[in-house]
C-alpha cells in the first residue's frame, strides 16, 4: 500500500510539468525590462527628507526609534549650533541608523514622526557584501544637495521609485475633520515641493496647491 502511494505521488507531481504555471519568475522575469510595476504604496529603503531651503526635517525626537517593533533605528539628538543650525528647530538629529538586517518595513517610522523627516522609497533591491553595509547611517540616508536619494554602489536603483514616497500614510483629514477633505498638509521636500496626494485622497490638484501656502510644519493658510 505504501509503494502505490509514493507511485500516486510521483505521478501526480510530473503531471504537474506540464500544467500552465501561475507564478512567474523573480520580478515579472529574468531580464530587467519584463519587471513588473512596483505599487504605490510599496515600502522600500528609507530616505531622510530636507525642508526646500536645504534645512534637514529631522529634529531628533527619536520617535521613529521609539515606535520600531523590529529595534532598527538608532537616534540620538543634539543641540543646533546657533551659528550654523542644521535643522528650524531647537534639535537635530546627530547620528541616525537603521539596520537592515532587522528591518520589517512596517513604516511605522513613517507615521511616528511629526515633521515627515524619515520616508520609504520603493527601491527595495540590494544587497550586501558584509553586516557592516547593512547599517545605514545617517550620511547614506539623508537626501543630497538636490533632494534627491544617495544611489549606493549595492543597490539597484530604477526610475520612480523615490517618487510617492509612503503616499500612503499622507492623510488629508486629520481626526476627521470635514474641513480638511481634500488639502494638503504636510511640508514641501527639497527637489519635490509639496509631494501630491495619491489618488482619491483629494478632489482638486488645483484647488490644494493653488492657493494653499504651507509652513514648514505643514499648518496650511
Amino acid at each position: 500500500m505504501g509503494l502505490f502511494e509514493g507511485l500516486e505521488g510521483f505521478k501526480l507531481t510530473f503531471g504537474k510539468l506540464f500544467d500552465e504555471r501561475v507564478t512567474t519568475e523573480y520580478s515579472g522575469g529574468r531580464f530587467d525590462d519584463e519587471k513588473r510595476e512596483k505599487a504605490m504604496r510599496l515600502h522600500g529603503r528609507h530616505v531622510l527628507n530636507r525642508y526646500e531651503d536645504g534645512m534637514e526635517k529631522c529634529i531628533g525626537c527619536e520617535l521613529c526609534a521609539g515606535v520600531c517593533p523590529a529595534n532598527c533605528i538608532y537616534v540620538r539628538g543634539a543641540d543646533n549650533p546657533i551659528d550654523d543650525p542644521v535643522s528650524p528647530g531647537e534639535r537635530y538629529g546627530f547620528v541616525y541608523e537603521i539596520n537592515y538586517l532587522r528591518c520589517i518595513h512596517c513604516d511605522l517610522c513613517v507615521e511616528a514622526c511629526p515633521t515627515q523627516a524619515i520616508t520609504e522609497t520603493k527601491m527595495f533591491e540590494f544587497s550586501f557584501t558584509n553586516r557592516q553595509d547593512a547599517i545605514y547611517t545617517k550620511d547614506e540616508l539623508v537626501v543630497g544637495d538636490d533632494g534627491m536619494p544617495q544611489h549606493l554602489p549595492w543597490e539597484d536603483w530604477r526610475p520612480g521609485e523615490d517618487e510617492h514616497t509612503s503616499a500612503w500614510m499622507r492623510a488629508t483629514s486629520p481626526s476627521g475633520a470635514a474641513e480638511y477633505v481634500g488639502k494638503v498638509a504636510w511640508s514641501g521636500e527639497l527637489g519635490y515641493g509639496v509631494r501630491a496626494p495619491e489618488a482619491g485622497q483629494t478632489a482638486d490638484l488645483a484647488e490644494t496647491h493653488g492657493d494653499v501656502e504651507f509652513d514648514r510644519d505643514g499648518a496650511h493658510h
